[in-house]
């Protein structure tokens, strides 16, 4: 998961209420998407403004961007299965790189038509129409966009953001495109292709920010530190715990995976052992309703070193102490 994700991030709700959550919000993306489309294609017919095209391709690619989140979200947030044993996570992630290239391919296209308007300007026709339909396409998306950011708030859904990535870029693009038709209306006809290539360069900059955000999460990125701190400051809670080593963490669409090695008095029969371990596993599963926790016990001063070194990153090889809160 990004390190720029909101307060709450993925794991830290229930799954069933994280994909209730997910579900509202999508189906509330594609019915607004759907509408903004309709509006702007009538725009557009009557205007002939290549601006207003801009938006409307706009639009058409949050519609494609909203069904593929709508479809998204519910695989991730499905049970594993014999196939998928740690889930179906990984499709929010998929989502939003798609939603990337989909971005990207819509900027092209937006450029070349803006370029060859450039060259040959035409006058911008119904603006006062195309205008009114700006303003409402712009009140319907600060709408949809404030409650996905209430959505992603509490879920951290990677699919979410990205949708709403798309819909604050439109915002942008409105803005936009009402400064170029009424600037075409009033006689300036190169501020319509002018401003459409303008939106065409900040879809680039959008279809970016959500590609990098996706591969984060399909490379298995480490939680953000405020996270790893608080999951050591919980696995060290009991003062039986000497420490914590190769800590490990990783989101995958609504759900996160923990793992890590924990430092115990040798002494310890079998049985105390496995209660700190379930005790540290359920402190932390308070706090990440949905994560996967792995722990393994390491007797105090015989542990041998074992496992892949491949995975354990020279600061790990240490044990970190139970007031250190640094990495572990």
């Amino acid at each position: 998961m990004p390190h720029d994700a909101p307060p709450g991030g993925p794991g830290k709700l229930a799954p069933l209420e994280a994909r209730a959550i997910t579900s509202r919000i999508t189906r509330l993306s594609v019915l607004t998407a759907c509408f903004l489309v309709a509006i702007k294609l009538a725009a557009w017919l009557m205007s002939g403004s290549v601006a207003m095209l801009a938006s409307l391709a706009d639009s058409a690619l949050d519609l494609a961007a909203s069904l593929i989140t709508f479809f998204a979200v519910r695989y991730a947030a499905s049970p594993a299965d014999a196939e998928h044993r740690f889930g179906h996570g990984k499709a929010e992630a998929l989502a939003g790189l798609f939603q990337a290239v989909l971005v990207t391919f819509s900027a092209a296209l937006l450029l070349r038509e803006a370029w060859l308007r450039f060259l040959d300007p035409q006058p911008v026709s119904a603006g006062g129409v195309a205008l009114g339909v700006m303003v409402i396409s712009t009140l319907a998306t600060v709408a949809l966009v404030r409650a996905q950011a209430r959505a992603v708030a509490r879920t951290g859904s990677i699919a979410v953001a990205g949708d709403r990535a798309h819909y604050l870029e439109d915002l942008g693009a409105n803005i936009a495109v009402m400064a170029a038709i009424a600037l075409a209306v009033a006689g300036f006809e190169a501020a319509d292709p002018l401003i459409a290539g303008g939106v065409a360069l900040w879809l680039v900059w959008t279809a970016l920010t959500i590609g990098r955000k996706a591969i984060e999460n399909l490379m298995d990125r480490e939680l953000p530190e405020a996270d790893r701190a608080q999951i050591l400051a919980l696995a060290q809670a009991d003062p039986r715990v000497q420490g914590v080593t190769r800590l490990r963490s990783r989101a995958s669409g609504p759900f996160v995976h923990i793992q890590m090695h924990m430092t115990l008095d040798p002494a310890l029969s079998l049985s105390d052992t496995h209660a700190i371990l379930t005790d540290a596993e359920n402190r932390i599963a308070a706090q990440w309703p949905a994560a996967a926790v792995i722990i393994h016990p390491e007797p105090a001063g015989i542990g041998a070193a074992h496992g892949q070194t491949l995975f354990a990153p020279p600061e790990d090889d240490h044990e970190a102490p139970p007031d250190s809160g640094g990495r572990g």
